[in-house]
């Protein structure tokens, strides 16, 4: 069988040398002459016990060990960091968790290099891991799948007052309430967070065979597609078939009109492009609108509405919904599995109208994402159109101006944020956060104290399941000069999703004074790795990527 790196690993014509290396692997307990006759794989995972996305993962690893040694190759796991937003909410540890795609993309480029694998399976769940890995797939181009660990089960789910919904605000009693954010089981966290819209969009791009992102982390046929990723890479190794036959232009805007018909993470707009970076491409912000007027959001999954992603996977899964916009994609664009699009939709099948609905009936009429720009934003901002009530998609109010999250959140408890204002929080980006923190614990500060009608505009980012009028991932940031430095209490904000606009009534004159006498007020940064990356990483518009 093919061994296009691994070879040199037994490559004998230095014999000193060799025998200390075929002697550190004799060490392992491989047969030497066996491994010399096979492709050696890597497994790169992110199991951990300290999360519900993550925790089951090593079961899954041990399944496509199978299948890579029953395709006749030899499999070799190593792990990556796996941070949890939701575990790093509201307090300093959030500011580590972007700049972590990075070191995960880092990792496992470095890692593999330096083994010479012959191909790879990647093996994660949430955000910010399947982006990192996708990034490094993209670097090493090895014949390479992707397993997502698959979605959770809402504890909702689980009790007797369940009702056609896991929608936190379709139930009133406190212990049905707190079942709704919390997981029943292990995978993702059961909406449409950036960790399940990066686990559908996986397949889109072409590295995750088809309808494996929604089948549930516990389920007996995600350890069978686990086991068939095995086989599938040893195939690919043989076949010479690369990622970057499967990562593309097209690829990419497939993914991204899957995203819009989706409802998917605000997010996106960080790691696609991110993505694109690695590709040498480009995926400005703009393209969001272009595909957001094209495809419209045609499921109502939560944040956005009441179906779990264990009803999009009962529906049909990417697939289906897939099938729905198929006019729009590039079905030439080919999947792992062996199939193109074209041929893996015209198989598709919807099982469930009220999850995906027909094409002419969509949950909204635009895709869901999209970007704004104007004098506040210049390079953009990105909000989720589809999560924010039709009364709010034009909205302007006076500034409630706060330097940090911490201080919004001590707004909130004082109630000094007053109805028809528009919030401010600044020096969040990825720079000024430093690691552009998520900013949730406003967002659900905001829904839950009563006031209608308050929009919050911010350099930082929100989590995949925020709702409500949140316009985030501002830029220029407020730590590089951004015009959002420049905003003071009162003055006018207004937000136009339509007119995709985001302006600050703030003459030119004024805004280039009040710019000049800007002095950034730097946070404290810990001795050791956000130090070089403050230095390094762009701005959100172009995916926070590290120059």
């Amino acid at each position: 069988m093919k061994k296009p790196l691994s070879q040199v690993i037994f490559d004998r014509s230095d014999r000193a040398i060799s025998t200390i290396r075929l002697g550190v692997l004799g060490g392992t307990g491989v047969d030497i002459t066996e491994a010399a006759q096979k492709p050696l794989i890597a497994i790169a995972s992110s199991h951990t016990e300290f999360n519900p996305g993550h925790m089951h993962l090593h079961s899954l690893t041990a399944r496509v060990k199978e299948g890579v040694l029953a395709a006749g190759g030899l499999a070799f796991e190593f792990n990556v960091p796996a941070p949890c937003d939701g575990l790093a909410e509201g307090h300093h540890g959030m500011r580590f968790v972007l700049p972590q795609r990075e070191l995960i993309a880092d990792t496992v480029e470095t890692y593999i290099r330096s083994m010479c694998f012959d191909g790879v399976v990647l093996v994660a769940s949430c955000d910010k891991i399947i982006p990192g890995m996708l990034m490094a797939a993209a670097r090493l181009d090895l014949p390479t799948v992707l397993l997502p660990g698959g979605p959770s089960e809402k504890a909702i789910r689980q009790r007797r007052n369940q009702v056609d919904s896991v929608k936190l605000a379709d139930y009133e009693d406190p212990e049905d309430r707190a079942a709704c954010v919390t997981s029943g089981s292990c995978g993702a966290c059961e909406v449409m967070g950036t960790a399940n819209t990066f686990q559908c969009l996986s397949e889109a791009l072409g590295l995750s065979l088809p309808g494996s992102a929604t089948v549930p982390g516990y389920a007996a046929d995600k350890l069978r597609l686990a086991r068939a990723c095995g086989r599938r890479v040893v195939e690919m190794v043989e076949q010479d078939l690369c990622a970057r036959r499967y990562l593309t232009a097209d690829s990419l805007e497939n993914a991204l009109m899957l995203c819009q018909a989706l409802g998917g993470s605000t997010n996106a707009a960080l790691h696609l492009p991110a993505l694109a970076h690695e590709l040498g491409l480009e995926l400005p912000l703009e393209r969001f609108n272009q595909f957001s007027l094209q495809v419209p959001t045609l499921c109502a999954i939560s944040p956005n509405g009441p179906h779990g992603v264990l009803d999009l996977h009962r529906a049909g899964g990417v697939p289906a919904v897939m099938s729905r916009i198929s006019e729009n994609l590039h079905q030439q664009a080919p999947n792992v599995c062996g199939q193109t699009w074209g041929e893996i939709v015209a198989s598709a099948q919807v099982r469930d109208e009220a999850v995906i609905p027909p094409r002419e009936h969509p949950h909204f009429a635009q895709g869901g994402t999209v970007a704004l720009f104007g004098n506040l934003a210049p390079d953009g901002a990105v909000i989720k159109q589809s999560a924010v009530n039709p009364d709010m998609h034009c909205f302007a109010g006076p500034a409630r101006v706060f330097e940090s999250e911490e201080a919004c959140l001590e707004g909130l408890r004082q109630g000094t944020i007053l109805e028809g204002e528009v919030v401010v929080i600044r020096n969040e980006g990825p720079k000024g956060g430093p690691g552009m923190p998520e900013t949730l614990a406003v967002t659900v500060g905001l829904n839950q104290s009563g006031l209608k009608r308050v929009a919050l505009v911010t350099d930082g980012r929100f989590s995949g399941a925020s709702q409500g009028p949140c316009v985030g991932h501002v830029s220029p940031e407020a730590a590089a000069g951004g015009p959002i430095a420049a905003v003071r209490d009162a003055d006018l904000i207004s937000i136009d999703i339509a007119g995709r606009s985001l302006e600050v009534q703030i003459a030119p004159e004024e805004m280039a004074r009040r710019l000049a006498a800007h002095e950034p007020k730097p946070r404290e940064i810990p001795k050791g790795y956000m130090r070089r990356y403050v230095k390094l990483v762009s701005s959100a518009a172009r995916g926070a990527v590290l120059d």
